[in-house]
């Protein structure tokens, strides 16, 4: 199998390539050999990390939760429901995000609707609401 260089791996893998030696610096991947002349040579089976790494960020998962699964994922002991568990848990950390993003629109729709957008800002019910103790 032939190296790839770093700038082969982020197209193969769709991502850039600062967001792989950042990766490198987390530790969710290994710093590669390097050639002669400096340059980081990579093998295939990275771009199939990078992948994983990739779709579990779509999926919401932090850098942190996605160095546990990919340890998961190597560790023999390790059984779907261990997995299953994680996702479980990632999907009530959304619903709770969801249900904090609902109460953040309500409170705004309501500071909004007080508001005719006339006037001057020194009394503009938004920014008042924003002031006060009892703020949305």
């Amino acid at each position: 199998m032939k190296p790839l260089s770093i700038g082969q791996v982020a197209e193969r893998a769709g991502i850039g390539v600062e967001t792989i030696r950042f990766y490198e610096r987390q530790g969710l991947i290994k710093e590669p050999g390097r050639r002669a002349s400096g340059y980081r040579q990579y093998d295939e089976e990275v771009v199939a990390r990078l992948r994983f790494i990739r779709r579990a960020k779509e999926l919401g998962f932090t850098l942190k939760e996605i160095g546990e699964l990919l340890s998961l994922k190597l560790d023999r002991s390790t059984t779907c429901v261990d997995v299953k568990g994680r996702a479980e848990a990632k999907i009530a950390d959304i619903e709770a995000r969801i249900d904090s993003l609902r109460r953040m629109k309500r409170a705004l729709v309501k500071v909004t609707k007080a508001c005719s957008g006339r006037g001057s800002t020194s009394d503009c019910p938004i920014l008042e609401a924003l002031d006060g103790d009892d703020a949305p």
